[in-house]
């Protein structure tokens, strides 16, 4: 049993300069746990709101009221246990009371002091049964979209992941060198590269959606020459940023090009196809099962069809998905559902369905490495953190140091 001592709060600023909750928990027995949760700019309609009705500021007012007496000396065994008596605390059935920035706070913090009180990781702390099996990082290299604030292709994100890496270590410094390598052929190619990055790290380009590809491959193979490490190639569409409800189009905005339904699911399966993708995410908007069928039908037995926005890392979609085959991959994001049972609930049924696990971070990141240890703790298949800058990186370093303390361990294969 863990007893709540103490609980405190701060604001603070991601990493976009947006201000967030810091929240911190100490137990009697001298566990310390402390996060504050990221936030999007590719936002699923469905997700939990990030703060109640006044903002970050009643957010605050609210754990002085209500948190701190209705949670000091509380005790609690399992996360699932502490999660339950916070969803209680909200009272609305959606964190729309706290507010998923607070919740999502309160519940990692939570994790954490427990952890830290038993002396035991927090991945094992989330999931006792867990058996380390090592995601394979998935990065965002060439970026764009919302992320670019429209100042590069239409495409959100052009991501690449390493195949046969013996070791997360060898996997994640794979992509380093791949990142790299994309940049120095940007300076070849792209006359107005100026080295620029996202608000991930991944590299803005002037050059069109189409041209990036053939960058990639060629980047691809000098590494894979250099390393003998192999990579898959996909994409995050975020299509529901692209999607006109009035119109019934999606518009690429750079490219000027209007696409109806149709056109947008034969050119998914064109670009799938044109430029070997293996991973495609959201490729058309957060509402359309039955396109995610269609594109699953005719691309996914080689391909990972991908729902972020379509799912919301909820467990009610996700089985409404896996009913309808819309896909067969699913973004587990725990801000979009507030807590962290909610989120490995989630996965856990995507997994029992046959879904691969895809745990991810937000554009606007906190520095804390908890995401890690859910990646962890339900075998994510695929870790989605990007791949420069401190926030990134910290997500990365937690897992090297983890595989350091625990030796040899097992990677992912998703084949």
């Amino acid at each position: 049993m863990v007893k709540i001592r103490r609980l405190e709060s701060s604001i603070i600023y991601d990493s976009r300069g947006r201000p967030t909750i810091e929240v911190r928990i100490y137990t009697e027995g001298g566990g310390v746990g402390k996060y504050a949760s990221p936030s999007g700019a590719s936002v699923g309609t469905l997700e939990a709101s990030p703060y109640p009705k006044g903002g970050v500021q009643e957010a605050l007012k609210i754990f002085k009221e209500r948190v701190i007496p209705k949670l000091t000396g509380f005790t609690y065994s399992t996360q699932k246990e502490f999660d339950e008596k916070l969803f209680e605390l909200d009272g609305s059935g959606n964190y729309s009371n706290l507010g998923s920035v607070l919740s999502l706070g309160l519940s990692f913090a939570a994790a954490e002091a427990a952890a830290s009180e038993l002396n035991i990781p927090m991945y094992y702390w989330l999931n006792k049964d867990t058996i380390l099996n090592f995601p394979i990082p998935l990065g965002n290299i060439i970026g764009g979209g919302k992320h670019a604030m429209g100042r590069s292709i239409d495409i959100q994100e052009v991501l690449a992941y390493p195949l046969n890496a013996s070791s997360y270590r060898d996997a994640i410094t794979a992509l380093f060198t791949l990142h790299k390598k994309v940049g120095e052929i940007l300076i070849e190619k792209d006359n107005f590269f100026t080295a620029g990055r996202n608000d991930e790290g991944a590299w803005v380009t002037s050059l069109p959606d189409e041209d990036v590809f053939p960058i990639m491959w060629e980047a691809i193979d000098l590494v894979r020459r250099d390393t003998g490490i192999k990579f898959g190639l996909g994409i995050d569409m975020a299509a529901s940023t692209m999607w006109d409800n009035e119109s019934k189009l999606y518009i690429y905005r750079k490219n000027n090009v209007y696409r109806d339904r149709e056109e947008q699911i034969e050119y998914v399966i064109e670009l799938v196809k044109r430029h070997n993708l293996t991973y495609i995410e959201d490729p058309l908007h957060e509402n359309d099962f039955p396109g995610f069928s269609i594109i699953t039908k005719r691309v996914g037995k080689n391909v990972l069809v991908t729902g972020d926005d379509l799912y919301v890392t909820n467990t009610s979609r996700i089985m409404l998905g896996l009913g309808e085959k819309a896909g067969n991959a699913v973004i587990i994001k725990p801000n979009q559902v507030g807590d962290v049972s909610k989120a490995i609930e989630a996965a856990s049924t995507a997994k029992s369905g046959g879904f691969k696990i895809v745990v991810s971070h937000r554009s606007g990141e906190t520095t804390y490495p908890h995401i890690s240890h859910l990646a962890l703790a339900v075998s994510s298949d695929l870790f989605k953190v990007g791949v420069m800058y401190g926030e990134r990186i910290v997500k990365h370093n937690e897992l090297i140091l983890i595989e350091d303390r625990v030796g040899k361990t097992k990677m992912t294969r998703l084949r």
